[in-house]
């Protein structure tokens, strides 16, 4: 009798926890179904943006590799003898590149000015405009991206190297021989310090900073041991140190 009421109890509160689901259901239904259908659009919404941010960013690496094609493009005359002209453009001076080149990342930055696209496409168009020789619109364009925050990014850290290679190109070592500094003892510096340290060096001995030079170059040797530039760097050194004692 006991196992019969058991049986009996179990089975009411069985069907009375589906009746009570099935008014939870019919209650709750309709709401169900909004919730359904607002998470399917938010679901479309999501991968239609994300499919649109995909494209661009193609269309944007796309669009920079079109310029940079010229940017690397060679010069007519240029090409050794007997090997066969590179595919893509060419053009008759390195004027007339360095300005389409120029022309061309430009169109990228306005086009792309919020992706990694853009950012590179603005640091290329100033390395451009250096070689035409609007040094000054180079230096305003390697000076704003240098400035920009983007730890996981290289090209701030290359525009600052731009930077201090420019003014060593234009004449001025002082202001050249600062900026490699700031780099040199820079430790968050993400680019290869020992090729910072060694346009220090060289630089400092354009400047005939012979004592600062030699510095320089053991520094590199003591702190870079492996670097490509340590032979260099040392050969260097003795060699200053024998026209100093000289």
């Amino acid at each position: 009798m006991k196992k019969e009421l058991k049986k009996q109890i179990k089975h009411d509160e069985f069907v009375s926890g589906i009746e009570h689901a099935a008014m939870w259901l019919k209650t709750h239904g309709p709401a169900l179904r909004v919730g359904a259908t607002i998470a399917a659009v938010v679901g479309a919404l999501v991968g239609g943006f994300l499919y649109f941010e995909r494209s661009r960013d193609r269309a944007a690496e796309e669009a920079l590799d079109s310029a940079l094609d010229i940017f690397d493009a060679p010069v007519a005359g240029e090409t050794p003898p007997g090997e066969s002209k590179p595919a893509g453009p060419t053009f008759a001076t390195a004027e007339e590149k360095y300005k389409k080149a120029a022309a061309a990342f430009d169109g990228v930055d306005r086009a792309y000015p919020s992706l990694p696209a853009g950012l590179r496409a603005r640091y290329y168009g100033a390395l451009a405009r250096i070689e035409i020789g609007d040094r000054a619109a180079a230096e305003k364009t390697l000076n704003e991206v240098a400035a920009v925050k983007a730890p996981t990014r290289l090209e701030p850290a290359l525009a600052r190297l731009a930077l201090a290679d420019l003014q060593r190109r234009v004449g001025a070592l002082d202001k050249a021989v600062e900026l490699y500094r700031q780099l040199v003892d820079d430790a968050a510096f993400p680019l290869p310090r020992d090729h910072a340290l060694m346009k220090l060096a060289t630089t400092l001995e354009d400047a005939r900073r012979t004592d600062e030079a030699r510095a320089a170059y053991r520094r590199l040797t003591n702190e870079f041991p492996d670097s490509v530039y340590a032979p260099d760097a040392r050969q260097r050194a003795e060699y200053l140190g024998g026209v100093t004692q000289g």
